[in-house]
């Protein structure tokens, strides 16, 4: 299954790239590289490093700011992690610990099943237009 969600982030980064010029805040979209096989030797230097399972796949960050309710009071998101999966694919343990740790920090966190789904909520927390999704 890794091979699809490889193919999804591609795809995504692909869009990202193609509406850079217009949009330069997609720049800041980056991918985090903790997931693949590595050689042990490769492995063991990364996590030295502070590689570490289960951190999300992508990450913007970028601040935002919401409405925290009806009233119109505003709150900031500092940035957004994205894990994607596929198919029938689900967070593991660790994944939905880093994910529900984000956003016990306030970052907006999502696991998308489709490079759509990613664009979606990436325009959507950015704020840009709809157009950017055809």
């Amino acid at each position: 299954m890794r091979e699809q969600e490889h193919h999804l982030q591609v795809a995504l980064f692909n869009w990202a790239r193609f509406h850079e010029e217009k949009y330069p805040i997609l720049g800041l979209l980056f991918a985090i590289p903790n997931g693949g096989h590595r050689h042990i030797t490769v492995a063991k230097k990364m996590k030295a490093e502070g590689v570490k399972a289960g951190v999300p796949d992508i990450c913007l960050p970028v601040p935002t700011m919401r409405p925290k309710d009806e009233f119109g009071e505003l709150f900031m998101i500092p940035g957004l992690f994205i894990e994607m999966k596929y198919g029938s694919n689900k967070p593991t343990k660790n994944q939905k610990r880093w994910l529900k740790s984000l956003e016990e920090q306030g970052y907006k966190t999502a696991v998308c099943y489709s490079d759509q789904e990613a664009k979606e909520l990436i325009v959507n927390y950015l704020g840009l237009p709809l157009d950017l999704l055809k």
